[in-house]
């Protein structure tokens, strides 16, 4: 798998979420098995059982948070070309199929969000990965699970 970009804020906000995860709540679920332990016979013991399967799911979670952060690389926007569509590029394009205008900006793992008025969304997802390198005026032709989206750039953001 081709490793991704990041920027600096996704990648310290997902290595935050794996510190508390193993310096907060590993350390509670821990007390919380000995303490279930203490019980007695092991058996019949729901707690136990229970704090022994979120530890496995914590740990599983730090896992799959920490092979992310190795699947990817931190990119410095400012030495990115200026006006073509990179990553962490603000994106403003038309559907050519109806006219409506939708801005996206282009971000790595941990920094998608679908919601509000300008959608962050992974630039390895299929209209990322056809918008990049386009330059305002481009037209672009996407395939997506739905069939293909047809969009002009209309503007580009990159933070310049």
């Amino acid at each position: 798998m081709d490793r991704q970009p990041i920027s600096r804020e996704g990648y310290d906000k997902i290595k935050e979420e794996v510190r508390l995860l193993e310096d907060v709540e590993i350390p509670k679920i821990t007390q919380a098995i000995a303490d279930a332990r203490a019980e007695g016979d092991l058996r019949e013991n729901a707690e136990y059982h229970a704090q022994r399967e979120a530890q496995g799911m914590t740990q599983a979670k730090i896992n799959q948070l920490k092979s992310k952060l190795n699947e990817c690389y931190i990119v410095d926007r400012a030495t990115l070309p200026k006006g073509v569509v990179t990553f962490g590029s603000r994106v403003t394009v038309k559907d050519l199929s109806d006219g409506t205008v939708e801005t996206y900006e282009f971000v790595g793992p941990g920094e998608e969000d679908y919601s509000g008025d300008v959608m962050k969304i992974l630039t390895t997802s299929p209209l990322a990965t056809g918008m990049m390198n386009k330059k305002i005026g481009d037209k672009v032709e996407v395939s997506v699970p739905r069939g293909k989206l047809s969009y002009e750039v209309t503007g580009i953001n990159d933070g310049s």
